[in-house]
């Protein structure tokens, strides 16, 4: 909706508020890790690293997604409109991972305990970057007659020219309300006895839902995953929430035989 911070062309409010977002995020994280006797430093430097992973990532699986349109257009890739772009969060998630399991090691971090204090952090930072989408227009939803529908009036803002000034579902703040809330339960879990690992997969399986939902609301130029009725984003939701779900119910189960083993 305000897609320039005080009508400043050099300064982005999705900019502004993903910064906002990382560093809330890392503050979490970093706070998250001396409760659990974590190496703090190496936790930061661990989120940094994932952090530059994801703004990359991202923008690859964006760039993947819509093959066909920059392979017509190779200049679009190294474009400003694709510099400026947040890309797909699923992507900067993998990417993420990908250099995290490699810096882990190197730091000789606990996987499963760190990744659990990362969790809330991902969770609020995402949140307030969805704000960021909102303010620029990107990730917006189909258009919709509810109450709560929302007009895009801004030629700045990303939505194509025919559908400013159109009703639409603000698929944004669904998500970033959603991301809120999980954020909220994943802090309120995290403070209590859990099995490592628990508090990563429970992001997964919330997270993975949320986003399966929402995507049914998004508007996708580029149609579904091979004309499909589920698009990339859903595909990865159902494996991230069966990855997530299936560590969940195994911990559990683990726990269980353990209080039993220590009754009898």
């Amino acid at each position: 909706m305000y897609p320039e911070v005080f009508h400043l062309s050099f300064l982005h409010t999705y900019g502004v508020l993903v910064a906002l977002g990382f560093l809330a995020g890392l503050w979490m994280a970093t706070r998250l890790a001396k409760l659990a006797n974590l190496h703090a430093e190496a936790v930061f430097n661990l989120g940094f690293y994932s952090a530059l992973a994801a703004m990359l990532g991202a923008k690859v699986m964006m760039i993947l997604v819509d093959l066909r349109y920059y392979t017509e257009h190779p200049g679009e890739i190294f474009s400003l409109s694709t510099l400026q772009a947040g890309g797909v969060f699923y992507g900067g998630l993998i990417a993420a991972l990908l250099v995290a399991a490699w810096y882990l090691r190197k730091a000789q971090l606990p996987g499963l305990p760190t990744a659990d204090v990362f969790a809330p952090g991902i969770a609020l930072g995402h949140a307030i970057g969805r704000l960021g989408c909102f303010s620029a227009g990107c990730c917006f939803g189909v258009e919709s007659h509810l109450p709560w529908a929302v007009k895009f009036t801004d030629p700045a803002s990303q939505v194509p020219p025919e559908l400013l000034n159109v009703p639409l579902h603000p698929t944004q703040l669904y998500e970033s309300f959603a991301e809120f809330l999980i954020f909220g339960i994943l802090y309120w879990r995290i403070r209590r006895a859990h099995p490592a690992g628990a508090i990563i997969s429970l992001y997964l399986m919330l997270y993975s839902t949320a986003r399966f939902i929402i995507e049914f609301f998004r508007y996708h130029e580029q149609g579904n995953l091979w004309g499909g009725p589920l698009d990339t984003s859903q595909w990865l939701s159902i494996l991230l929430f069966l990855v997530g779900g299936s560590y969940f119910l195994l911990s559990a189960r683990r726990r269980v035989i353990a209080e039993q083993a220590i009754t009898h």
